[in-house]
């Protein structure tokens, strides 16, 4: 079964998740249309700090679910420190701890000339 994994910085505004948590459900409902089925691929958020849950308590509870191949997604504008650097540090303890599942890590969602055209849209409108 397949696992996407939004991950974000997080903060102490619990309010601040609010958008994360909508692309969630919004590719929760899609998945719906197109796969509903028991066997539809799953869908959560992780956060790198101060809120939960962290990335590997993510994993385990979708590993839990049945979830053998992740898709984590960096929920960033841009390929800083924490897309380059700490999460992928973070997936390869991941893959020592569970090597028996399998993780693919996208590039920061700003980065997608489609994102890029859709939040000018937005700007200039």
């Amino acid at each position: 079964m397949q696992g996407y994994i939004l991950f974000a910085h997080g903060s102490r505004d619990p309010l601040w998740r609010e958008p994360i948590e909508a692309v969630a459900a919004r590719m929760r409902e899609q998945l719906a249309l197109s796969k509903p089925s028991a066997a539809a691929p799953r869908v959560a958020c992780a956060y790198l700090e101060l809120m939960a849950p962290t990335l590997p308590a993510c994993v385990d509870d979708l590993a839990a679910q049945g979830v053998r191949e992740f898709t984590i997604v960096p929920m960033f504008l841009g390929q800083g420190r924490h897309a380059r650097e700490d999460l992928p540090e973070l997936i390869g303890q991941l893959r020592a701890q569970h090597p028996e599942l399998r993780f693919a890590q996208r590039p920061a969602v700003g980065e997608d000339p489609e994102i890029v055209d859709t939040l000018a849209r937005l700007i200039l409108r």
